[in-house]
């Protein structure tokens, strides 16, 4: 009888701390974790997602949006994101996995400098690195503000737009303040291709 009444004891007290435990680690803690991503970070917490100007949802801001053909072309009208190994598709992210060492990467970085420098009508010296290789997921919506600025011109033209206006935007949308000083200034291609979509359309 001592040594059932023993095990029922023991039993008894993992059930309670089992049920603490769930109540815990299951419900409190979740539930705190959520209500901070929400004070201190919204965006990110919900998904990120942006609506365009009729207030539907059009893409993720952690996410590139790249407008590209099914060769891998970017279009000429919007602004370009960064290479991607995997065509920026957002159901396959991986990096390229191409080496310092890898004579694959070197092609591929001066066939971009070359095909950049063509499009933009600039010397290939001038093109940032950040156009150059691709990002560790192949889908970083971020670019550098220099590569941004080379492409206003080219953007601009295609939407019938003042290369002014189509700067301003690109300032509205360069990183700053916290953000920038943990990291470094960026442009969100996502979002600066919604607001030159909404520039164009209201003009």
């Amino acid at each position: 009888m001592n040594t059932i009444s023993g095990y029922l004891r023991q039993a008894g007290t993992a059930f309670r701390f089992l049920l603490l435990a769930t109540i815990v680690l299951g419900l409190i803690y979740p539930l705190v974790v959520f209500g901070a991503g929400q004070l201190v970070a919204p965006s990110q917490a919900n998904g990120s997602t942006v609506k365009d100007s009729a207030g539907r949802p059009a893409a993720s801001a952690l996410i590139v949006q790249a407008a590209a053909d099914a060769s891998g072309t970017q279009s000429p009208e919007w602004f370009h994101a960064r290479p991607s190994a995997v065509s920026w598709d957002p159901a396959s992210s991986s990096a390229s996995n191409l080496g310092p060492n890898d004579p694959k990467l070197l092609d591929a970085v001066n066939n971009n400098r070359a095909a950049i420098a063509a499009a933009e009508g600039v010397d290939p010296a001038s093109v940032p690195a950040d156009a150059l290789t691709a990002s560790g997921s192949g889908l970083d919506p971020h670019i550098s503000p220099d590569y941004a600025k080379l492409q206003v011109e080219r953007v601009a033209k295609a939407h019938g737009l003042s290369t002014e206006d189509v700067r301003t935007l690109v300032e509205q949308q360069t990183s700053s303040g916290l953000e920038a000083f943990l990291g470094q200034p960026s442009v969100n291609v996502t979002l600066l291709n919604l607001a030159v979509a909404q520039l164009a359309a209201n003009p």
